[in-house]
């Protein structure tokens, strides 16, 4: 059984960076392609980041794409989401998953490909 633990969240003020971790427990972490979703109270998931299973591409949401960056180390086993010029609408409950098979490079990808969830992380922007 794969588990992800994400780690990193807090409150930050409008303007604020933020780095958000993801331990991924498995000894075949690079099989694995990765992703960040979020959702905000009353809102539906929504797809974030990912990162190819080698970490050579990487996909953004139109929301976030110059402002957050996606990278993973194989070698110790995490994936990582660095969050600058954060905005009050960022605020959501941030999840890390892993997928086998599926990359996502679209915009409006569920996430219901992906295999693995961890717990979330809450991220907080105040105004």
């Amino acid at each position: 059984q794969v588990q992800l633990v994400e780690s990193g969240g807090g409150l930050v003020q409008a303007g604020g960076s933020l780095r958000l971790s993801c331990a991924v427990s498995t000894r075949t972490f690079s099989e694995y392609a990765m992703g960040w979703f979020r959702q905000a109270p009353g809102k539906e998931r929504e797809f974030v980041a990912a990162v190819s299973w080698s970490g050579e591409s990487a996909y953004y949401a139109d929301s976030v794409k110059g402002r957050f960056t996606m990278s993973r180390d194989n070698a110790k086993n995490t994936v990582n989401l660095q969050m600058n010029s954060l905005k009050p609408e960022d605020t959501a409950v941030y999840y890390c998953a892993a997928s086998l098979t599926h990359y996502s490079d679209y915009e409006n990808d569920s996430g219901e490909e992906y295999d693995y969830w961890g717990q979330g992380t809450q991220v907080t922007v105040s105004s």
